[in-house]
């Protein structure tokens, strides 16, 4: 089924980054979807995975992490953990992963798959993804995994210079937005139309 997701859904419809074909044949997708619809995992649709968020369809996976052209030495952070399988594709092709979840409970799951799997390079963190993580910043590229209305202004001061972001952006119409830190300025481009859960904010009085 694995190998049917990377020729069908991925080879065919014009992925051709091999590294991330690579890491996505080999990663067990099943393992991070709940246990009564591992059957489905490797469908080309997104799953749900409980607290109204879901694991993105493969392609989109395969897509954003394409956009990225990440290298082996660089810092990813991550926004909306969600299931972890973002998180692995990420975490196999760069240094170190930083992830941001808003809901613990995802969260730990995703810590349990991940750690099961051996993964050593990955950072978790439970709090609102708006914020970013200012701590470890900067990143050589940012992936949001969850639809923005606008693109938050403290993501893109997170990211070094010459660094690369992709994320959704819109509520009805989301589309999908590409783009390089030029100078402190973000140089984006709309790429092709998503449909992403929405980036969920605390409000500053629920932060207090």
């Amino acid at each position: 089924m694995r190998e049917e997701m990377i020729k069908t859904q991925l080879r065919d419809r014009g992925i051709q980054d091999e590294q991330v074909l690579a890491v996505m044949s080999k990663i067990p997708r099943h393992q991070f979807v709940p246990s009564e619809i591992e059957h489905l995992a490797y469908e080309d649709s997104p799953l749900s995975i409980g607290l109204n968020q879901t694991i993105s369809q493969p392609y989109i996976v395969a897509y954003m992490t394409e956009a990225l052209h990440l290298e082996p030495g660089e810092r990813v952070l991550e926004i909306g953990t969600g299931s972890g399988y973002q998180t692995a594709v990420l975490a196999e092709l760069a240094k170190e992963v930083y992830t941001v979840e808003i809901f613990d409970q995802l969260s730990k799951q995703a810590q349990q798959v991940l750690k099961s799997l051996g993964y050593q390079n990955i950072h978790f963190r439970v709090g609102d993804g708006w914020q970013g993580w200012a701590e470890n910043a900067p990143y050589d590229a940012i992936i949001v995994t969850a639809a923005a209305p606008q693109i938050p202004r403290v993501l893109v001061d997170q990211l070094r210079d010459g660094g690369r972001m992709i994320l959704p952006v819109g509520t009805l119409s989301q589309q999908l937005i590409l783009g390089v830190k030029t100078n402190g300025h973000f140089q984006k481009i709309e790429t092709i139309p998503v449909r992403f859960v929405p980036l969920i904010q605390v409000k500053s009085e629920e932060k207090k």
